[in-house]
């Protein structure tokens, strides 16, 4: 399932230009924020991305775990997943419906 995450993120990347990179091992996962994804430039610290991801995908009924701080200290934004272990492809699918839904209510 790691991997179709990572897989369904990657694609996410070519409608989500926010989506700066995806990464992760197995069933532990992220996703970093970005301003622009050429640059990697971070976004301003008071935009305060991973909250506001946070809130919206838990208003469609995803526990995300945002970070922030990932470049300096202060600025980058960043988003951790860590489903169940015994996650099905179904669910998967759902989990990513409702990540690439939220990323595209950010805009």
């Amino acid at each position: 399932r790691g991997e179709q995450a990572l897989a369904g993120l990657r694609a996410m990347m070519e409608r989500h230009p926010l989506l700066g990179d995806a990464r992760g091992l197995g069933l532990m996962f992220g996703f970093e924020l970005v301003q622009d994804r050429a640059t990697r430039t971070p976004f301003p610290h008071g935009a305060r991305v991973s909250s506001r991801f946070e809130q919206a995908a838990l208003a469609r009924g995803l526990v995300t775990y945002p970070c922030t701080g990932t470049v300096d200290g202060v600025l980058g934004d960043m988003v951790l997943m860590a489903p169940p272990l015994v996650i099905n492809a179904g669910e998967m699918d759902a989990l990513l419906a409702i990540l690439d839904d939220t990323l595209g209510a950010l805009r």
